[in-house]
């Protein structure tokens, strides 16, 4: 308490010097309209530019929950969408929906490893047996297909990427009924190949291709690259095409496990018929 009251006394004219100012300030501002509206004026700029700035600070802090937000919905958007379902045979006309059947089911995961400059690369996913995951699910990014899983723990999974020199996906053309096989060169993470297109048919630059949906692991009709540039070679009946992966694998946060709920069905029954017939 001394030491306030000997502090106080030490800068009292400092003090008095202070009140009488703030007291001619209010002053000025009380009887002159126009200081006070230059002064409502400038504090109202102010006052702008902080909160612009706590704004952009707090939609920074808020990223991750709305990356989360969004890969939720994601999710369920990719659940809704038509080639989850399988379409019942015959002339049928149902209401509710029992038209379509669900086949696709969809878990998210984060990634928590991811390499892209190797010639055999993986995925890590925070998720694993403990959450339904096996081996052989097919994973989506949110633009395209990120990869096949390979192995699985209680609680990760590791998945072959398609920036692998193993991995094959079975795809087609998104304007005719044309399929074949798109793989990774080795070369840029951002291109790979398309093989077994007859050269008859007719393409374009910017060519949209889709998964085929055959192999069980991906649902048909997924966007995944774009046709980047095209050749015919003399001699050979097929074309010499690459493509732009819709994927970005430098920049994967979230993706989807896709687990088919017919796939065991329709894997027995091709073996079946294999071994029966060949």
């Amino acid at each position: 308490m001394r030491n306030l009251i000997r502090f106080i006394n030490t800068y009292s004219f400092f003090f008095l010097f202070l009140f009488f100012e703030v007291l001619a300030f209010y002053l000025l501002l009380s009887n002159n309209h126009f200081q006070q509206a230059a002064f409502l004026n400038a504090t109202n700029s102010v006052t702008a530019g902080l909160q612009k700035e706590y704004s952009k600070l707090t939609d920074y802090l808020n990223l991750r929950e709305v990356n989360q937000n969004l890969s939720l919905e994601n999710e369920r958007l990719r659940s809704k969408q038509q080639y989850s379902f399988h379409k019942l045979y015959g002339p049928n006309f149902l209401i509710n929906d029992t038209l379509y059947q669900r086949q696709y089911l969809y878990s998210k995961a984060k990634v928590i490893n991811n390499s892209i400059n190797k010639q055999n690369n993986y995925i890590t996913l925070n998720i694993g047996s403990l959450n339904g995951i096996q081996k052989g699910m097919g994973v989506l990014a949110p633009n395209g297909i990120a990869g096949v899983v390979k192995e699985v723990s209680k609680h990760y999974a590791a998945v072959v990427s398609l920036l692998h020199s193993n991995a094959k996906v079975s795809v087609k053309l998104s304007n005719s009924s044309y399929f074949g096989s798109m793989q990774w060169d080795g070369e840029d993470y951002l291109e790979g190949v398309l093989k077994d297109i007859p050269n008859h048919v007719e393409l374009h630059l910017g060519d949209t291709i889709l998964s085929s949906g055959y192999s069980a692991t991906f649902p048909a009709d997924i966007a995944v690259a774009t046709i980047s540039s095209f050749e015919k070679i003399p001699g050979e009946n097929f074309y010499k095409i690459k493509v732009k992966f819709l994927t970005d694998f430098k920049n994967l946060s979230y993706v989807h496990v896709v687990k088919n709920i017919r796939k065991t069905e329709q894997k027995e029954l091709e073996e079946k018929t294999e071994v029966e017939y060949d």
